[in-house]
């Protein structure tokens, strides 16, 4: 049997045929330099590019490198999961294959890591992204979430970060939820720290990011605040809405009520308040019924004890 590697590097895979063999170098090369057992997982999201045939080429050459190749495309949490599943390793550092990161760093990583911190994330301090398209919606993101979440960061995006298994392991992860990852460490009781790391343009491939994004993280951030404050007494939740839409409901009712004495404004009259008064309603019982099918769909997963992925073969990964 393999002894138990120290080091696991879980990298998600969607259509990096060029980029695959140089990340497996540059990672080889290292770890090699830590002289610490690992291995490395890479989990292909239903790749079209021949991502596939690459990663089997470069399996049977190396028998540390774990290979999952996922049934169809299941986006990054679900492939970051499946390879948080796999890891064998007392820490996990995860990492994008696209080759922005550097590899090189991890040995800094790990260094930090043994200072008595649980998670050590990497800071993409001068990034050689789009400036308007990617960098400066990355900026507002961050600083919206360390202000609403209570942890700082820099950088929630940056994919480069080394965790103890032990806070990382117990996390079930579903949508796209994998940014919050310090979040959810976080609230576990890990200690967090935060280091400079290099970041390199793209050489091959296209990013599979964009503006659109904004959007989701957005979405995300509001389902972390309810699962934060009120998953475990959601009446507290609704009851709070419920206050204010009834508060609502008694001024119209009043003004209502003046309508029948005294003649009111013409823009108490005008039919666009109650078009925002339902718009405003619409927008409220989307949010709350997002909420319930966010907590409907964990049910279904955990209670069944499914996976939001599908592995259609594993190579080197033993039984």
């Amino acid at each position: 049997m393999k002894p138990r590697p120290d080091l696991s590097v879980v990298a998600p895979i969607y259509n990096e045929a060029g980029n695959l063999a140089t990340l497996h170098g540059e990672l080889t090369a290292a770890l090699e330099a830590l002289g610490r057992p690992y291995e490395l997982v890479f989990v292909d999201d239903g790749s079209r590019d021949g991502s596939q045939q690459v990663l089997r080429q470069l399996a049977a050459r190396d028998p540390r490198l774990k290979v999952l190749l996922l049934r169809r495309n299941s986006g990054q949490t679900a492939a970051l999961r499946a390879g948080i599943d796999q890891a064998a390793g007392a820490i996990i550092l995860t990492i994008d294959s696209d080759l922005q990161n550097d590899p090189a760093d991890i040995g800094r990583l790990i260094a930090k890591l043994d200072e008595g911190y649980d998670l050590v994330s990497g800071w993409r301090r001068e990034r050689q992204d789009h400036a308007l398209r990617r960098n400066l919606p990355s900026r507002l993101a961050n600083r919206l979430v360390s202000r609403l979440s209570g942890v700082p960061l820099h950088d929630y995006g940056c994919a480069l970060k080394a965790y103890r298994a032990e806070f990382l392991k117990p996390i079930r992860l579903y949508g796209e939820m994998h940014r919050f990852l310090p979040i959810f460490v976080h609230r576990q009781g890990a200690r967090i720290a935060e280091i400079p790391v290099g970041h390199r343009a793209r050489r091959y491939g296209t990013s599979k990011y964009g503006l659109n994004r904004v959007f989701k993280v957005l979405y995300d951030l509001y389902l972390l605040r309810y699962t934060e404050g009120y998953f475990q007494k959601p009446m507290y939740h609704f009851g709070d809405h419920a206050l204010r839409f009834g508060g609502l409901a008694l001024v119209a009712l009043g003004l209502a009520f003046i309508g029948l004495v005294l003649p009111l404004p013409e823009g108490l009259r005008s039919p666009w308040w109650a078009v925002a008064a339902v718009a405003g309603v619409g927008c409220w019982a989307a949010l709350q019924l997002g909420l319930l099918a966010d907590a409907a769909k964990r049910i279904y997963y955990e209670n069944q004890n499914l996976t939001p992925y599908e592995v259609a073969e594993r190579i080197n990964c033993g039984d």
